[in-house]
């Protein structure tokens, strides 16, 4: 049970999807605020606080971060204090497309899982990989087949979201989500992945970020 003389530490997390007007205030003052990637900052709708970036380690897109210096210098990965990549080599390894022939020659790969460490350690920042059990514990709770592994995979926000409620001393936590539209990547199982996190909305463990009723 929580101690009254405990603070109660509020979490949001901040998906790349619109977002709701209104908002900016409960963002910001939140007491972590968690982002994705090319993170969703507009300051009059988004806020700009960030605390932990969910950094996809694999595939053409990191491949551009890494090789573009001017990502390394945005606002969110500057005050980020930690950054979390969501999969694991071995689940980039042995599940995630690889390159063809032709843009193996041009440099691309499936994992840049030990570039991406090496610039989070340039910056001093904290580096976390989410492990490869918590990743199929996940494929098992969005229903994905052992069949489906190599076509389907979890969303870097359902990996975060259900990160955040077993890890981040929930018992001290209000945990909200806002900038989720459930729906991008044909690989993802939006589907699921949206009835999964109602669930967890039913059962009081997180909450869509609302405006204040005026």
């Amino acid at each position: 049970m929580t101690s009254s003389s405990e603070p109660v530490k509020r979490i949001v997390i901040v998906g790349n999807g619109p977002v709701e007007p209104g908002l900016v205030h409960a963002i910001d003052s939140a007491d972590i605020v968690i982002r994705f990637n090319e993170a969703n900052i507009r300051p009059n709708l988004t806020g700009n606080k960030t605390d932990i970036l969910f950094l996809m380690n694999s595939g053409k897109s990191m491949q551009a971060r890494l090789e573009t210096p001017a990502y390394w210098q945005e606002p969110f990965v500057q005050d980020a204090k930690e950054i979390i990549l969501p999969y694991h080599p071995s689940i980039v390894k042995r599940y995630h497309p690889r390159p063809n022939f032709l843009s193996r020659l041009k440099g691309r790969k499936a994992d840049w899982t030990a570039e991406t460490l090496k610039k989070i350690e340039a910056l001093g920042k904290k580096a976390t990989i989410l492990s490869a059990e918590f990743y199929y514990e996940t494929c098992q709770i969005l229903e994905i087949t052992d069949a489906e592994l190599g076509s389907v995979f979890p969303s870097s926000g359902i990996l975060a979201i259900r990160y955040v409620i077993e890890t981040l001393q929930p018992e001290l936590t209000q945990i909200h989500f806002c900038g989720f539209s459930w729906q991008g990547w044909k690989r993802h199982s939006w589907g699921n992945e949206q009835r999964w996190v109602d669930k967890q909305v039913q059962l009081g463990k997180i909450s869509p970020l609302v405006p204040k009723a005026a």
